[in-house]
């Protein structure tokens, strides 16, 4: 069976395909560097004011970050087959160096993004994980692929054949030579953001990166019927509003939105609830896990309280430490 998790990382993204090949494909990852007990020690210390907040419907699940490596362990998810590098910024790398040593991978996509090292002094992220990046990235590891495919590629074990060839059904919709071009001249590599569609059993699971407006104008020009009516989105920049143009949610029409933990001042709320759709922070659910069948997708959240505040909330269904909160019902054209 697939599985998908999207983790509850604080200011940053990871998620996790466990494919039915047996593939895992890994994109970003963040608080790879954070020891949990120390985070989860922390965390019980403000469970009062936690549970004041939960009363109002609001949640403190940003203050227990999970560990992308421990949670691996923790629950049996082998190494990446694939790390997929939406863009080159320290919060989608936060951990890396750690995840090489620990785990390995096969394969590592980069889109072309470049951008100038940063500094660490006084940084909260790790000079050793941009370091195993570039050095990954320049073909300085044996053992490992360097995968340059952009929008619109077709190869083997991502999506050539699929389902026949057991191919892991996931598509590139974004960036395209232009978009990477564009984003490395202005030196903002959000707009050269790997957008990367993953059609599972349950319909299509779009993971956003963090486009801006130029990406998600392209993908809608050129691969809109590979992200239209999709089942799952994990909302580009984390879900914060950013000044861009929400227009792309009327051609996706998810009926499941996943935020992760930005400020609830810059995230795009209102965009999602006047057109109706549903939408999940990672600070209300804590981790997200997904599982994709024939009929749909369960949903499983980290949070036992929010997901009894569900009515299809079954306590007897649990997956990875997550509670059965319903099923996102498999969008008819997938």
């Amino acid at each position: 069976m697939a599985r998908v998790h999207f983790l509850n990382v604080g200011n940053g993204d990871c998620s996790i395909i466990e494919h039915g090949s047996g593939r895992v494909t890994m994109i970003d990852i963040c608080s790879g560097n954070k020891g949990e007990a120390v985070q989860k020690s922390l965390a019980s210390v403000i469970e009062a004011m936690e549970l004041s907040t939960q009363r109002s419907g609001n949640y403190a699940m940003r203050c227990r970050p999970t560990n992308p490596i421990a949670y691996m362990k923790r629950n049996g998810i082998k190494g990446p087959f694939r790390f997929i590098l939406t863009h080159p910024d320290c919060d989608h790398l936060d951990g890396f160096d750690a995840l090489c040593t620990e785990f390995g991978m096969t394969n590592f996509w980069d889109n072309g993004l470049r951008k100038e090292k940063p500094g660490f002094d006084g940084s909260p992220y790790k000079e050793e994980d941009w370091d195993r990046y570039l050095a990954v990235r320049d073909k300085k590891r044996e053992g490992l692929t360097v995968v340059t495919h952009l929008a619109g590629s077709t190869f083997s074990f991502a999506n050539q054949g699929d389902p026949q060839a057991h191919g892991d059904c996931l598509d590139i919709v974004a960036p395209d030579a232009a978009l990477v071009k564009a984003a490395n001249e202005s030196e903002d590599p959000n707009d050269g953001s790997y957008v990367i569609v993953y059609r599972s059993a349950g319909g299509k699971i779009v993971f956003g990166g963090d486009g801006h407006d130029s990406t998600f104008d392209y993908v809608l020009q050129n691969h809109s019927p590979l992200v239209s009516n999709c089942a799952v989105l994990i909302a580009p920049h984390h879900g914060r509003d950013s000044d861009r143009s929400h227009d792309f949610l009327d051609t996706l029409k998810p009926g499941l939105t996943l935020f992760g933990c930005a400020d609830s001042a810059h995230l795009a709320y209102e965009q999602y609830t006047q057109r109706g759709l549903t939408k999940i922070t990672n600070n209300q659910a804590g981790n997200v896990v997904m599982e994709p069948h024939a009929n749909g997708i369960d949903i499983f959240v980290e949070n036992k309280k929010f997901a009894e505040t569900f009515n299809a909330h079954d306590a007897t269904r649990t997956c990875c430490g997550s509670y059965y909160i319903g099923t996102v019902a498999k969008p008819a054209d997938s």
